[in-house]
């Protein structure tokens, strides 16, 4: 509890940078626009459709599109930008709408004694019209408020810090602890911010100018804090060496974090460096990040790049080759390059409960193809879009009864209580031996070679060479059972990713 403690005051600013930038520009936005559309009824139907629209998108779709459109223009496509963006459209929908249903509900007669006493239309809408309306517009804003919280924790995939890395990481880890941390912290955050958004309505319907100005005062605070901590993040590195910190990005599982903070730790140990890691990435996202320079050094698989960048199909050639392929191409093609292989190999596998997997006669996957018909199987969120899948059904023929896409964590309990009876495994995760699963042999070799490379973006090639060497300097020192125990030692046996590498690094080497 008190290493998940010690990171929320810096989870709990980055996500109140997040949420309060997105509501109040959103209601800069919103309440505007709503006055605009109940004048000219035309626009109101498109408006408030187009907003409806956006809102039918779930949030981490949304903020997931932004890394794609940003990257198109040349904008920074990782980090605050993509999940701001995303968030500020999150919240227009309940603002605006409350905006145009509290306008129009308005008493005609209030309507008509302002204007029978000479009101100009401006004075009609400022004197009458919306402070007859602000209870309803603030519930819409207390709405959004609590929708744009609750949502700030899906920006952690973007590379945007929030409270959301607390829940990611501790679902893929098996940290109860930092879940709940997450979950609370959330959702007291949620209520904090309704409650002072109440507290604003109450005064001002209420007329008690104390309670009104304590409210914005303590709004006005927080808006303050979170835009100071914001120029302040935005300045640069904070270590006094005017050097910028070596961001690293890591992917959404266990193995992901561990190599994430052996780099870190190494980086840090040979050349001094500050080093910020960057959690929870999807797949194309790191990759995105590191192409356009959003993060500099990520451990990626070579049969990623092979099938995910590279588009091949049909049974990959050895090994070797396939490294070799993937080096050129990322060299050729994005200017980034492979810093060192690791040693060892996490290949995509198909894989069973072991007493189910005798029961049915199955030990290779073309065992599996005949009784695949009466059986489920479960995959991580990528894996039945990704091209292995593909090149399996291609070469095995696999038609499942039911096919259900689920978070990797939960991948590995659903196999276990016998929810499927096939998951799309990872060759180094622990809990295949923890869970007594068999691993069915890929006889036709579908799946390509996955060996566990460290790329380097452009950006840090041509400014700190030292770093690289650090990094390179971990070719060939950890193989499959080395990660296995690794990736074991947090999932069953509790311990953190960082406790985890230090060990890695503190054991001398062979």
């Amino acid at each position: 509890m008190r290493e998940q403690l010690a990171l929320l005051p810096g989870y709990l600013t980055a996500h109140l940078q997040l949420a309060l930038a997105a509501l109040l520009l959103g209601a800069l936005i919103s309440v505007p626009l709503g006055v605009l559309v109940s004048r000219r009824r035309g626009l109101q139907g498109p408006v408030l459709g187009l907003a409806g629209l956006i809102q039918t998108v779930p949030g981490l779709a949304l903020l997931a599109v932004m890394v794609p459109l940003l990257a198109l223009f040349g904008l920074p496509s990782i980090g605050f930008l993509p999940a701001f963006i995303g968030l500020l459209l999150y919240s227009l929908l309940p603002m605006l709408r409350n905006t145009v249903t509290g306008l129009a509900g308005v008493d005609a007669a209030c309507i008509e004694a302002a204007r029978g006493v000479g009101m100009t239309p401006r004075q009609q809408l400022l004197r009458v019209e919306l402070p007859l309306a602000f209870p309803v517009i603030i519930a819409g804003i207390r709405t959004a408020t609590v929708w744009t919280v609750g949502t700030t924790t899906l920006s952690t995939p973007v590379g945007a810090t929030s409270l959301g890395n607390y829940i990611f990481s501790g679902l893929q880890t098996r940290n109860l602890t930092a879940v709940l941390v997450g979950c609370v912290a959330c959702a007291l955050l949620a209520l904090a911010l309704d409650g002072l958004v109440a507290l604003v309505g109450w005064g001002f319907s209420r007329r008690r100018p104390a309670l009104l100005v304590l409210a914005l005062g303590a709004l006005g605070l927080l808006i303050g804090y979170t835009g100071y901590t914001a120029v302040r993040d935005s300045a640069g590195p904070v270590n006094g060496s005017g050097v910028a910190p070596v961001r690293i990005g890591t992917k959404t599982f266990t193995e992901q974090y561990i190599l994430g903070e052996i780099l870190a730790g190494q980086i840090r140990r040979v050349t001094g460096r500050s080093v910020q890691v960057v959690p929870s990435l999807g797949s194309t996202v790191a990759f995105d990040a590191l192409r356009t320079g959003g993060i500099d050094l990520y451990v990626e698989y070579s049969g990623t790049v092979w099938a995910t960048l590279m588009k091949r199909t049909g049974p990959a050639p050895a090994r070797a080759d396939v490294s070799a392929a993937v080096t050129h191409y990322l060299r050729d093609e994005h200017g980034i390059a492979v810093a060192g292989a690791l040693g060892f190999e996490n290949a995509y596998a198909l894989a069973m409960r072991r007493e189910r997997a005798e029961a049915l006669g199955v030990r290779r996957i073309s065992d599996l193809a005949p009784v695949a018909p009466r059986l489920a199987m479960g995959g991580d969120y990528e894996f039945f879009d990704r091209a292995e899948w593909q090149s399996l059904r291609t070469a095995y023929g696999l038609s499942f009864r039911e096919r259900r896409s689920m978070d990797p964590s939960l991948m590995y309990q659903a196999v276990g209580q016998g929810t499927v009876d096939v998951i799309s495994a990872f060759s180094t995760d622990g809990r295949i031996a923890a869970l007594d699963l068999v691993v069915l042999e890929d006889d036709r070799g579908a799946i390509p070679p996955y060996d566990a490379l460290v790329l380097a973006g452009a950006s840090l090639q041509e400014r700190d060479r030292a770093v690289i060497a650090a990094v390179a300097a971990l070719a060939g020192r950890i193989d499959g059972d080395a990660m296995r125990r690794m990736n074991r030692a947090v999932d069953e046996e509790g311990r953190s990713p960082a406790a985890v590498a230090e060990k890695f690094l503190d054991a001398p080497k062979l």
